[in-house]
C-alpha cells in the first residue's frame, strides 16, 4: 500500500522544467545600463529587461511589443549569428523613433538585445542638412543676382543712367549677402543653447537705444515711427552683444512687416526675477497656423514680402536661441491683419545680487 501511494504521488507531481538562469553578472550589468536591454529564453519569454526597455515601450509584462524585434531575436536563436540593422519603431504620440539594434545569442537558449535610441541623432542629422540646403539656396540668390546686374552694367556701360540703376542694386544685393552670412554664423555660436559661462550685468536702456537705432533708416523710409518705453534703468544678465542683436532682430521685424505711416512700440517691465522686452507693430500680423513655425530657421509666412525687404529668415530662429541660452524665453502674440507683440524674457541682474545676499 505505502509503494501504492509513493508512485501515485510521483505520477500526479507537476514537471519540473529547467528554466535557463540569466547569469549574475550579466543581470547586474543589467540593472545599471543606460542603454535598453533584453534578455528573451527559447521560447520567447522576456527573463531580464533594463529599465530603459520598459520605458521605450519594447517590453510589456514578460514580451517583446515591437514584432521586428521578435524578429530578429527568432532569427538569432536559428542559426547564432549577430545581427546589427537599424529600425523605425511607430508610436501613437509623436514622431517615429529611430533605433539601432544589435542582436546575438547569449549562451546555447538565451538571446540578448540591445537597443540604442537614436532619435535625436537622427533629427539632428535632419535639421544639418535642410540647414545646409537652405543655405546654399539662400546665397544663390544675391550671387546669382550680383552676377546678372554686373553683367548689365558692362552692357550698359553707355548709359549712365542705367549703370547707376543697376550698381545701387548691387549695392542692396550685397547688402543682403552680408546679412546672411552674418546670421548665419551667429546662428552658429548659438545653435548648441549653451547657458552663458560668465553673465554680465547690462543696461537694457543702452541695449534699447541700439536696437532702435539698428533700423532707424529703414523706419524713416517707411514713415514708421518706433517709440520705446516702460521702465527705465533695468539691468539684465547675459551677453550684451547677443542681446542687442535678438532685440534688434525683433525691432527689425516690426518694421518690416508693418505698413508705411504706423507705429512700432518697444516697452520693457519687470518683476522680482525676470525683465520683459515687447515689440508691437501694426504689421500684417501672423496666421495662427503660422505661429507655431516662425522661429525655425529660414522659415517665412510670405516668402515674396519677405525677399522684397531683403530679410533672411533667420532672426526670429536668432532670437529663439538668445533667449534659450540666457535662460530666457521669447513668445509671440498675433492676429492676421493687425499685428503682431513679440516679448523677449531674459533673467533681471538684481534677482541674481538678492539671491546671492540671501545665501550669505
Amino acid at each position: 500500500m505505502l509503494a501504492w501511494h509513493v508512485s501515485d504521488r510521483q505520477q500526479h507531481q507537476p514537471t519540473v522544467v529547467d528554466e535557463p538562469a540569466v547569469p549574475a553578472a550579466v543581470a547586474a550589468v543589467l540593472s545599471v545600463l543606460r542603454s535598453s536591454a533584453v534578455i528573451v529564453d527559447d521560447s520567447d519569454v522576456v527573463l531580464k529587461a533594463s529599465a530603459p526597455a520598459y520605458a521605450m515601450g519594447l517590453v510589456r509584462g514578460t514580451s517583446l511589443v515591437t514584432d521586428a524585434l521578435a524578429a530578429l531575436v527568432s532569427e538569432v536563436r536559428r542559426d547564432g549569428q549577430i545581427r546589427e540593422t537599424e529600425l523605425v519603431l511607430p508610436r501613437t504620440q509623436g514622431p517615429n523613433r529611430h533605433v539601432t539594434v544589435r542582436v546575438a545569442p547569449l549562451g546555447s537558449r538565451l538571446v540578448l538585445a540591445l537597443v540604442e535610441d537614436r532619435t535625436r541623432e537622427r533629427r539632428v542629422e535632419a535639421v544639418r542638412r535642410d540647414f545646409v540646403a537652405n543655405v546654399s539656396h539662400e546665397l544663390k540668390t544675391p550671387v546669382g543676382a550680383i552676377r546678372l546686374l554686373s553683367d548689365a552694367v558692362r552692357d550698359a556701360a553707355d548709359d549712365p543712367e542705367a549703370v547707376i540703376r543697376f550698381s545701387e542694386r548691387m549695392v542692396l544685393e550685397s547688402d543682403r549677402l552680408t546679412r546672411l552670412v552674418q546670421q548665419v554664423i551667429e546662428l552658429s555660436r548659438l545653435q548648441g543653447d549653451e547657458p552663458i559661462d560668465s553673465p554680465l550685468p547690462m543696461s537694457m536702456d543702452d541695449v534699447l537705444k541700439l536696437a532702435v537705432d539698428t533700423s532707424a533708416i529703414d523706419a524713416a523710409a517707411k514713415g514708421i515711427s518706433v517709440l520705446t518705453g516702460g521702465e527705465d534703468g533695468l539691468r539684465v544678465l547675459g551677453n550684451e552683444e547677443q542681446v542687442t542683436t535678438a532685440v534688434a532682430n525683433l525691432v527689425a521685424n516690426a518694421v518690416h512687416y508693418s505698413d508705411p505711416d504706423s507705429t512700432v512700440l518697444v516697452t520693457t517691465k519687470a518683476d522680482d526675477q525676470m525683465v520683459e522686452i515687447s515689440v508691437v507693430d501694426q504689421g500684417i500680423g501672423i496666421p495662427q497656423a503660422e505661429v507655431d513655425r516662425i522661429f525655425e530657421r529660414f522659415y517665412r509666412v510670405d516668402p515674396a514680402r519677405h525677399r522684397s525687404t531683403g530679410g533672411t529668415g533667420l532672426g526670429l530662429s536668432i532670437v529663439k536661441h538668445v533667449a534659450a541660452t540666457h535662460g530666457g524665453e521669447v513668445r509671440v502674440w498675433s492676429v492676421e491683419g493687425q499685428g503682431s507683440t513679440f516679448t523677449l524674457t531674459l533673467p533681471r541682474a538684481e534677482a541674481r545680487t538678492i539671491a546671492q545676499e540671501d545665501s550669505t
